[in-house]
């Protein structure tokens, strides 16, 4: 039996006082879908929309059910922890517990998967972190975010409307009625990547959520994301000192592991000082005050044959190079991460990843093809086949806007940015939902059951150079 984690100084300990480093993955994809992870184009809310469209009330919610079921069993957990790994991050969708038409009333059958989940990772010795990745709302905007926390627009609502904080605070006071007793529960992540424009409304929400889950629950850990996408505490101040027990969350993506980055990474001494300064600006603020990180989200993303053609050895050995340089400076930091991710659709970025044989991947596979030229995913979008349709958009509102204008929130987003963002990845996006969705028509149950197994992990391949490098630095060496 596992005893709760707490904080003690810039650590987590066990009931015992020895220190407990997480090392493990974040479980995307799941009870929050994503689109590069499972295969479809736009939003989770549009394409769930769109398959009862097709398939009716009945089967589409067989299907997503099924989906569910399958995207993490008993054999993923066993290869996870073989693997050294202690620690999963759940992110979910505040969807599968209310409805906007019905807030505040508790939809309990959204329990089913994520105690099935739980339970199996306790079984298992692997502790689980609770993540609100979608709250009401959508805590962040479109564009580098907003497609995880299921927002169709660029908008993040939840920061003007007191209504959809009131109901996120509901939600994590059922969360912690429920799990306040479940010691393999690491503790809560409130709110992922949050991006409040003006910083100090994430301040103000922090302070009553932190209330209402202590009112409930006194025990676990709350780890809490810095703003602007989990970078940025500079705002925080000495918010910290209202918070006991808790444990503060970067993510620590490097450019570098992208097909964006404007040089190859061959790990010179530039380069990886680089990458350190990018972490230790992101760490800077608990630095100085002596508090517990933990790196919530990173990793590179992976070439892959059949669109990058014989390219794509030479690309993944100089992602593995990040993965490697990021992972040493972690070490030397006693550092508690969560790689992203565990499983996907064609071996993008997970650990393990759908074969191509299976009855999901031979069904989509023109379709993802067409996704990847046309550059409508945002996470790690090569845009090389579409960069002159959009360029010129680009320079025309370069020209005319001044340069200080064209600085909004998040300033590090450029104009190319904002216009792949709100003309593909949500306009173009938006006319691919109802394509995918076609693919289902007359799908029987049976058939239906086969497309969601295409997830299962007996019928994934596993990405073995990252898991034994990640095993390498694993908690179990």
């Amino acid at each position: 039996m596992s005893s709760f984690l707490k904080v003690s100084g810039t650590c987590l300990v066990d009931g015992e006082g020895r220190e407990v480093i997480l090392r493990g993955a974040g479980l995307g994809g799941w009870m929050n879908m994503e689109n590069f992870i499972a295969g479809y184009p736009g939003r989770e809310c549009q394409i769930r929309e769109a398959l009862a469209r097709v398939l009716g009330e009945a089967k589409s919610s067989f299907f997503f059910d099924k989906f569910l079921e399958y995207f993490f069993t008993e054999s993923d957990a066993k290869f996870f922890k073989s693997l050294g790994l202690n620690c999963l991050r759940l992110p979910f969708n505040y969807r599968h517990f209310e409805d906007d038409m019905n807030p505040r009333v508790l939809k309990t059958d959204g329990f089913k998967h994520l105690d099935r989940v739980i339970a199996l990772c306790a079984q298992h010795g692997i502790w689980t972190v609770l993540d609100l990745h979608c709250a009401p709302g959508a805590q962040n905007q479109a564009g580098s975010e907003g497609w995880h926390s299921d927002n169709p627009t660029h908008y993040a609502a939840f920061w003007d409307h007191r209504d959809f904080q009131d109901r996120t605070v509901w939600l994590w006071e059922q969360l912690a009625a429920r799990y306040k007793d479940n010691p393999w529960v690491a503790g809560y992540n409130p709110l992922n990547e949050p991006a409040d424009a003006q910083h100090t409304r994430l301040i103000a929400f922090y302070n009553r959520v932190y209330a209402a889950i202590r009112t409930i629950d006194a025990r676990h850990v709350l780890f809490l994301d810095g703003n602007t996408f989990a970078a940025d505490f500079s705002k925080f101040g000495d918010a910290h000192r209202g918070w006991d027990n808790c444990v503060y969350a970067i993510h620590d993506y490097s450019g570098y592991g992208f097909p964006a980055s404007p040089e190859t990474y061959r790990g010179t001494e530039e380069q990886r000082t680089r990458l350190r300064q990018t972490f230790e600006r992101k760490r800077e603020w608990m630095t100085e005050r002596g508090l517990p990180v933990w790196n919530g989200e990173w990793g590179p993303v992976y070439a892959r044959k059949q669109y990058d053609g014989q390219a794509a050895e030479e690309i993944n050995q100089a992602r593995f190079q990040v993965l490697k340089d990021q992972l040493q400076i972690y070490d030397e930091a006693r550092l508690s991460w969560s790689i992203w991710l565990f499983k996907d659709v064609d071996g993008f970025q997970g650990m393990v990843y759908s074969s191509p044989e299976t009855p999901y991947y031979q069904l989509f596979s023109d379709f993802l093809a067409k996704k990847q030229r046309m550059a409508i995913d945002t996470w790690g979008t090569d845009e090389r086949h579409v960069r002159h349709i959009f360029t010129p958009l680009e320079e025309w509102i370069k020209s005319n806007v001044s340069e200080a204008h064209q600085k909004l929130y998040p300033s590090h987003w450029t104009v190319k940015r904002r216009v792949s963002e709100l003309s593909r990845h949500i306009l173009v996006a938006e006319y691919l939902v109802d394509e995918w969705a076609e693919h289902f028509r007359g799908k029987s149950e049976p058939e239906l059951d086969r497309l969601a197994a295409s997830f299962a992990f007996e019928n994934c391949v596993q990405r073995v150079e990252l898991n034994s490098v990640l095993t390498a630095h694993s908690v179990d060496v």
